[in-house]
């Protein structure tokens, strides 16, 4: 990690997939991408070819991952931060990027403007294959809002809440297009789920547990936009060994070698299966 500033915000650099990208993020007074931006491209399909949005991107950490280990794959990064869209745009030109680079680009606008705002900002209106994004975990009237506006937003939900999020999602996707993405903990699977189907159909839902005896801390999620297939409970994904911190063998492919988790996660990969079938 090293530090430099990019219009006057210090950043740091940032290593992900074992050296294969590197993210440029604002070092205080924004969310930084961790586990969860690479959870999310590990969840794109391995074979994955055509466009990706990554909605509410930051500093494109999760597109960065999608585009690396997938050749065929287009991204376009929807980032409404100025200081985060700059982040994404500067590391575009770092050379340890050069492999996926021109497969990227940044829209900078805000998924709540009218869809001709979108549009001319360049987010795909029903042209994007798959949709990944990591929206707010929390309720405005349920938590007290981080310090600076920047983390509150990545943290708390605007008034129309989750369903924005869905909304702007199925506006990208062509009909039967890809939705991947991450919730919070369990206690909040059955809104997420709720939300989802508004929009959506065959959402399958996958909680990520710290350890086998432990409570989900986070949903990962798939659907398929214009469909009505049903919703389904996955068996979890384990994260750590039973001792200690460090990730179990198959994770860790995952998290620093780009693996998908549809290799290490079987029935991930049977929810891939039943959304083609349906």
């Amino acid at each position: 990690m090293t530090a430099a500033a990019i219009a006057g915000v210090s950043v740091s650099r940032d290593a992900f997939l074992g050296g294969a990208v590197h993210a440029l993020q604002p070092a205080r007074g924004h969310h930084r991408a961790g586990m969860e931006a690479a959870l999310i491209a590990a969840a794109v399909p391995r074979d994955f070819c055509g466009v990706l949005v990554d909605l509410g991107a930051g500093a494109g950490v999760a597109g960065f991952c999608a585009a690396a280990v997938r050749p065929a794959c287009s991204v376009v990064l929807v980032e409404r931060d100025p200081e985060l869209a700059a982040c994404a745009r500067a590391a575009l030109h770092l050379r340890e990027n050069a492999a996926f680079a021109r497969r990227v680009r940044v829209a900078e606008t805000d998924i709540a403007s009218p869809e001709p705002v979108l549009a001319a900002a360049g987010m795909p209106v029903r042209a994007a294959d798959a949709v990944v994004m990591n929206p707010p975990f929390y309720d405005r009237a349920a938590v007290t809002a981080p310090r600076g506006d920047a983390r509150a937003a990545a943290h708390i939900l605007s008034g129309e809440g989750l369903d924005l999020w869905f909304r702007a999602a199925a506006l990208c996707l062509k009909p039967g297009g890809l939705l991947i993405g991450i919730g919070r903990q369990a206690d909040r699977a059955a809104i997420l789920a709720a939300a989802a189907a508004r929009s959506f159909g065959n959402v399958a839902l996958l909680p990520v547990v710290p350890r086998a005896e432990g409570h989900a801390h986070r949903v990962l999620y798939r659907a398929r936009s214009g469909t009505h297939g049903e919703t389904r409970l996955l068996p979890p994904l384990v994260v750590h060994a039973e001792r200690g911190n460090a990730f179990r063998p198959e994770v860790e492919r995952m998290l620093r070698f780009g693996e998908s988790l549809s290799a290490i996660h079987p029935d991930w990969s049977a929810a891939e299966a039943g959304d083609v079938a349906r």
